[in-house]
This record gives C-alpha cells, sequence and structure tokens, in this order.
C-alpha cells in the first residue's frame, strides 16, 4: 500500500505515463467484475431514506416552532443539504440512471432543493475532472481568495494576497461563506444565461430562496432565524468544502507541457480518504477519489469494490497511489496551503 507522501511533488512530470492500453486492462478488470453496472435498488433506497430523513427534519423545524433549540435542526439540516448535494453529484455523474437526460432531470430537481444550479456546477464540475490539478484549466484550482500554487501565491495582490498569505489558518474560516458562494455562483450563472436550461434552473433557485427564507422567518422570531441561517449555511459550506478538499488539494500539479496520459493524471493528482463505511457515508464515497476519477460513472456503491482493485493495478506499474486517515489528509491540505504561499510571508515581501 502506498500512502500520500508528506510532501508530495509540485508538478507531474510527462515521463510518469502509462499507456491506453494499461487503462483499457483496467477498465476491462472492472467492468469484469460488474461494478460499472447501475445499481438501482441502491439508489431508490438511499433517496428515500435522504426523502424521509429531510421530511422528518421539516416536521420537527415545524413543531419546535420560535425557540434557540433550532440551532440543532441547523446542524441537522446542513448534514442534510450535503447529503442531497452528494446524490445530485452522483446524478451529474449518470450514476443513478442509464441516460443523461434522466439523470440531469433528478440533478436540477436536487440542486433546486439545496439551493445550488445544476448546470453551473455540471460546467465546472466536468472542466475539473477533465483536467484535474491542472494549473490553467481545473476551475477548482482557481479560488481567488486562495493561492494551490507558487505561481497563483506571486500573482495575488491587495486583499488576496493578505488571505493568501495567512490561507492555512483561514482555510476552514473561510469555508463558512462556502455555501453563500454556491448559492451565488448559481445565481450568476443562471443571470447571464450561461447555463442550459436557464429558465426552469432560475425558477428552481427562485422557488428555493422563497420557501426557505419564508419557512425560516415565518417560524423563528428574527434573532433567531438570522441566527439559524448562519450556522445552517456556515457549517453547510463547511461540510461540502471538507468533503471535496481532501481529494485533490496538496497533490502534484501540472501545466500544458506536461500533460499526462488519462489514467496517470487522474491517479497522481488525487487522494483517497482510509476509513469504514461511516466515512464512505460522511464523505459521499468522494473518499474513493482516485476510482471516482478513473471511472465517473460508477455508482457509488461499487467503488469500495474497486479500491483494491485499482490500488493493485497501480502497484503492479509502479504508479504512485496515495491514501490517508482523514485527519491526515487535512494536515496534508494546511500544509501545502502554508507551504505554497510562504514566499509572501518571506522577509521584505510586499
Amino acid at each position: 500500500m502506498v500512502t500520500s507522501p508528506v510532501t508530495p511533488p509540485t508538478k507531474i512530470g510527462a515521463e510518469t505515463t502509462a499507456s491506453r492500453n494499461e487503462f483499457g486492462a483496467l477498465v476491462r478488470l472492472v467492468r469484469d467484475e460488474g461494478l460499472l453496472e447501475r445499481r438501482y435498488g441502491y439508489y431508490a433506497v438511499k433517496i428515500a431514506l435522504t426523502a424521509l430523513a429531510l421530511a422528518a427534519g421539516c416536521l420537527v423545524f415545524a413543531l419546535l416552532g420560535d425557540s434557540w433549540w433550532q440551532l440543532i435542526t441547523a446542524v441537522f439540516f446542513a448534514a442534510m443539504f450535503t447529503q442531497i448535494a452528494f446524490l445530485g453529484h452522483d446524478a451529474g455523474h449518470n450514476q443513478i440512471f442509464r441516460t443523461g437526460p434522466a439523470n440531469d432531470r433528478l440533478g436540477r430537481v436536487l440542486g433546486g432543493v439545496v439551493g445550488i444550479s445544476y448546470g453551473w456546477w455540471m460546467g465546472k464540475h466536468t472542466r475539473h475532472h477533465a483536467n484535474p490539478n491542472h494549473e490553467d484549466e481545473d476551475p477548482d484550482l482557481d479560488i481567488p481568495l486562495l493561492a494551490f500554487t507558487r505561481g497563483q501565491s506571486r500573482e495575488r495582490s491587495g486583499l488576496v494576497r493578505w488571505t493568501a498569505k495567512r490561507q492555512a489558518a483561514l482555510f476552514f474560516p473561510l469555508l463558512l461563506l462556502e455555501g453563500l458562494n454556491l448559492h451565488w455562483a448559481g445565481v450568476e450563472a443562471a443571470w447571464r444565461g450561461e447555463i442550459a436550461a436557464r429558465r426552469t434552473e432560475a425558477v428552481l433557485l427562485l422557488v428555493h430562496a422563497a420557501g426557505y427564507l419564508a419557512a425560516v422567518f415565518v417560524v423563528l422570531s428574527p434573532p433567531v432565524a438570522i441566527a439559524f441561517i448562519a450556522v445552517h449555511q456556515g457549517l453547510w459550506g463547511v461540510y461540502m468544502g471538507c468533503s471535496f478538499a481532501p481529494g485533490h488539494k496538496g497533490m502534484p500539479t501540472y501545466v500544458r507541457e506536461t500533460r499526462p496520459d488519462f489514467l496517470t493524471r487522474q491517479v497522481l493528482t488525487s487522494r483517497n480518504v482510509r476509513g469504514g463505511r461511516g466515512v464512505d457515508f460522511a464523505l459521499g464515497g468522494l473518499n474513493y477519489q482516485i476510482e471516482h476519477h478513473l471511472f465517473p460513472g460508477m455508482p457509488r456503491a461499487n467503488l469500495r469494490r474497486a479500491q483494491p482493485l485499482v490500488r493493485a493495478f497501480c502497484t503492479e506499474r509502479g504508479i504512485e497511489y496515495a491514501e490517508c486517515g482523514l485527519l491526515t489528509t487535512y494536515r496534508h491540505v494546511l500544509k501545502h496551503l502554508h507551504d505554497v504561499s510562504a514566499p509572501l510571508r518571506a522577509k521584505g515581501a510586499a
């Protein structure tokens, strides 16, 4: 077993390539195990239980009324929104139904429930999967308040330079704003017409905003309502960020000149998180980031079975397979953020 190095290489060199034939062999291995087949029963139960839990939470919210105990329900809804977003992620990768349109319809509904534009997210996430950790083409490396490479550190100025300089300490606090950022990015995309099904998504976002604010301010007094929104949206952002960041942050990056083949690109830029089924549930299957990037259409429930096959395949071919525990993962992320911002803290840096 190869674990994630404490200080991974900063770039992937073209010399670490593997042939298309090797990936084809891996595809056949996984397909022969039936791991690319749909899991309709799993998703039927998963969606039903998630909907039931959400409905139960709404009932408790209504019965509890105007009480500061509602801050506990805010924590619950933060977790529920993330679990619903995970299902939307699965739909976006065609993991649930066999056809794209069916997955897209479900994805838009799930996005509407939590107030995210499915079309905006699909565009962004598709570019990420095609170019994971590409310094110029991965949108997940283009976060203005942070710097993920030394080059980005040198380009930061003003307030962005201030936050990048302290980004390791500010990383988790900044995630408190991620929920609001997700809402606003969807609104902007719909307003500018940058997404397919623009009208449908705009209606879904408006219905979400109106229903959410009406429920909160009708049931709760203004002070409690504001506190509820702050806790709910803040913790939702933290949960989302803590679920997606471990997969790639702190792993090697590359540029166009050193772009490796698909197999090498997806494996070397990704990191798995070890753990039992509790981690599987908490991270929505994103803890199997390597397998997910190699087979994005593989149903979430099959990733656990695919993991030992992929790890053995990579080990046999000398392709580094990064894997570590959850807390260690966050240490890698924070250390990487601290290291790449070092030039900003150097003596004499403006």
